[in-house]
């Protein structure tokens, strides 16, 4: 099973949504809660490629974006096949 990590805020409401998507599939992932933590914000962003938006999403140490982009990945029939490797 892939190790995926999502970072993600308190009050994002696609922060809910990914990890939504995520329970739904049925896969363990690890929440990096960046609420008032600037280091762990600047670490996110640093592994994101500069984004600073939330979620910031990590399968197996690919950066696969934010909510839209998960979301994407699912309706392209993508993703299973990432949360498998």
């Amino acid at each position: 099973m892939s190790q995926i990590e999502i970072y993600t805020t308190y009050t994002c409401p696609y922060c809910h949504a990914a990890k939504d998507l995520l329970e739904r599939k049925g896969v363990e992932f690890s929440e990096i809660n960046v609420t008032g933590d600037p280091v762990a914000r600047s670490t996110m962003s640093s592994r994101a490629n500069g984004r600073t938006s939330v979620p910031q999403i990590f399968i197996d140490g690919r950066h696969i974006g934010g909510c839209d982009d998960l979301y994407a990945l699912e309706e392209a029939g993508e993703l299973d096949t990432l949360l498998k490797s």
